[in-house]
């Protein structure tokens, strides 16, 4: 039973700071994806090399998470956060003033946007630390619901790119990342009675928990899928359907809007009926969707349906896996947010580059997206493997209040 209200249990303004900067964060490591059909319109890229292009920030953002979550746990979440914030805005200048005309400087740009992607290692942990365990799922799924920057880079960059050029898009998204600094240096507090910074190899320890990996891989499909629909479905739109640059977008940002939005409210269903149950429901429910887009549908109409359907299932999906992580590995989550992050950027390459690939060997997407729907039901099987032990051992009544 729940001993105080949610918000009176934490440091609100942290919270809504975390949101913020990761809001801006994601909105910057996802860009390539909306202007990606502008790009290379002007540098002439291959479907292979457009869905590498998308996937490069996702794999980066991936890797830089664990070299954050390190920073994290050593010089605590908010120092942390305001270097990797420094280093995207200088990163985005450069694209901006520079002169950007060859495939391999867009690789090397989606380097740089993945430190955009890794804010993800410091928003949940400068969020989590604050609040008691039966109020995890819920302060997760809100700071983690700036996953919805995404849906702000899709529905603005394709218009904005047609307007002023698509190299000026990274300029005119300096202005909101000043903003998200002015708060995030203002409003985010470090919690108090953080643990000290543990050395390297207490890190990799945590690898030898089979935990860790499970945690890793049930995320690699809920926020893999999301994150890769978010950097791919502008251009599927655009080449499955015919959709202009900005329909496209649009219909991107329906989809990931319906994604983000709900994290807050997986968080918080897993509060209340337990995280393994819900991931049990999301998990059957996006592996049948994504089936049935992959066999490619009729009008866009039907297959944006089809994919906010999805994309609800996994964004709840996100937010319940994360009501989890914190009950196993409380004193590890600065080291497990950046691991589970990197699988989950790992699995948004995988779902991005595939897709490209499929398109560019077959002709079609239905081998991209039918793989990673198939991974939704090895999940699925997962959970079965493991929910006896979680509710017995760690997660029984005896070890937390929280529902596992």
């Amino acid at each position: 039973m729940q001993k105080t209200s949610f918000w009176k249990a934490g440091h609100t303004p942290t919270l809504l700071a975390s949101f913020f900067y990761f809001d801006l964060s994601f909105m910057v490591w996802v860009l390539l994806g909306p202007l990606a059909i502008q790009i290379s319109k002007d540098l002439g890229l291959t479907a292979a090399q457009k869905g590498l292009v998308v996937a490069t920030p996702l794999l980066a953002g991936a890797l830089l998470r664990i070299v954050m979550g390190v920073l994290v746990d050593h010089l605590k979440p908010k120092k942390a956060g305001l270097i990797g914030q420094i280093v995207v805005l200088i990163g985005l200048c450069w694209a901006w003033l520079g002169n950007l005309h060859t495939y391999e400087q867009l690789l090397f740009l989606g380097v740089i946007l993945g430190v955009a992607g890794s804010a993800f290692a410091v928003a949940l942990p400068l969020a989590s630390r604050w609040y008691p365990p039966e109020h995890q799922g819920t302060a997760l799924g809100i700071a983690g619901a700036g996953n919805s920057g995404t849906a702000f880079a899709a529905l603005f960059a394709p218009a904005l790119a047609i307007a002023f050029g698509w190299q000026n898009v990274f300029g005119l998204a300096l202005i909101p990342l000043f903003i998200a600094l002015a708060v995030y240096l203002i409003f985010a507090k470090d919690a108090p009675g953080d643990a000290p910074g543990k050395s390297l190899t207490e890190y990799l320890a945590v690898l030898k928990d089979k935990d860790a990996w499970w945690f890793m891989f049930f995320y690699s499909v809920t926020f893999g899928g999301f994150s890769g629909l978010a950097s791919s479905l502008t251009i599927y739109f655009n080449t499955q359907y015919g959709l202009t640059p900005i329909t496209a977008g649009y219909f991107t940002a329906a989809c990931v809007f319906a994604g983000s939005l709900v994290r807050p409210m997986g968080g918080r269903i897993a509060d209340r009926i337990g995280g393994i149950k819900t991931l049990s429901v999301i998990y059957t429910i996006a592996s049948a969707f994504l089936f049935i887009a992959s066999i490619g549908l009729q009008s866009a109409t039907a297959a944006v349906c089809v994919f906010v359907v999805a994309m609800l299932a996994l964004g709840t999906g996100n937010g319940a896996v994360f009501q989890l992580v914190p009950q196993r590995f409380r004193k590890e989550m600065g080291v497990m947010t950046g691991l589970v992050g990197m699988a989950g950027g790992i699995g948004g390459f995988y779902l991005a580059a595939s897709m490209g690939y499929s398109r560019q060997i077959t002709g079609s997407y239905q081998i991209g997206l039918s793989i990673f729907a198939s991974l939704a039901i090895i999940a699925l099987l997962g959970l079965s493997l493991v929910k006896k032990r979680w509710r017995t051992t760690w997660g029984s009544a005896a070890m937390t209040t929280a529902k596992i």
